[in-house]
């Protein structure tokens, strides 16, 4: 006996909402189809449906019909089916728009919560062990950088050129790119545990902006075409600057 799964259900219905749903004799529903039904509030029942009544003359009044079941408050970005009660496995894309959790632009999302959130952990532990200021500051304002990434994407805006570090573009890359002559640090220098616990954090930081890089290059890039090419450009400057960063370390700018 063939199952109908909560995809097929979805690409059957497209988004309406009838009273009632009419399972064929030789079909079962899954325990997801059953549930979509449920949310949306479609009685089921088992076998044909009854014939259609005769069309009613028409009053040639006409009336106002909405697109919108009663009662729905949210809309599947991908399939245009509509939910009463927005499931545990979806959450919002824009507005009342739901998309499944594991969508390229909520794991983004993720990742840079997640990076947010180690940058604060990091200042609270330097601060914690009373190092630097300099250098919380400098943390700090990397977070205020991932910040506006973070707004700029849930509200979908294209996000401008912003400075890191008090250093335009340009001057990320040239420090970045000559440690030798701006910090008397030598280049693509290994970091290993004797350079200080501050000095791997900032490694840490500097790896995981990398992944954050590779995510948004996940959620922004569909073949030839780039959505919020800032944000992809910025992240890849947010790496050069934990490099800066750790430079500066060595040098002795933190003590």
């Amino acid at each position: 006996m063939k199952v109908i799964t909560e995809m097929v259900l979805r690409n059957e219905l497209k988004g309406e909402c009838p009273p009632v749903y009419y399972v064929p004799k030789d079909k079962l529903l899954s325990p997801a189809a059953k549930e979509y039904l449920n949310q949306l509030k479609i009685k089921v029942e088992f076998g044909d449906p009854p014939a259609a009544p005769a069309p009613a003359a028409s009053n040639n009044k006409g009336s106002a019909i909405s697109d919108t079941p009663v009662g729905a408050k949210y809309v599947d970005e991908l399939t245009g089916a509509f939910y009463v009660k927005k499931p545990e496995y979806m959450c919002q894309l824009f507005g009342n728009r739901l998309v499944y959790k594991n969508h390229p632009r909520i794991a983004f999302r993720g990742k840079l919560d997640s990076m947010s959130s180690t940058v604060v952990q990091v200042q609270a532990e330097i601060a914690a062990t009373n190092g630097p200021q300099k250098l919380i500051d400098d943390l700090g304002d990397i977070n205020k950088v991932l910040n506006q990434i973070m707004y700029c994407e849930v509200m979908d805006e294209e996000m401008g050129v912003m400075n890191i570090l008090g250093l335009t573009p340009e001057e990320l890359r040239a420090r970045s790119h000559n440690p030798q002559k701006y910090f008397n640090i030598k280049q693509m220098l290994l970091p290993n545990y004797t350079m200080g616990v501050d000095y791997t954090k900032l490694n840490v930081l500097r790896a995981k902006v990398r992944e954050l890089e590779l995510a948004a290059l996940d959620c922004f890039v569909d073949g030839k075409n780039v959505k919020q090419p800032e944000i992809i450009r910025t992240l890849n400057r947010l790496s050069s600057a934990f490099h800066i960063m750790m430079c500066m370390y060595l040098a002795g700018e933190y003590k």
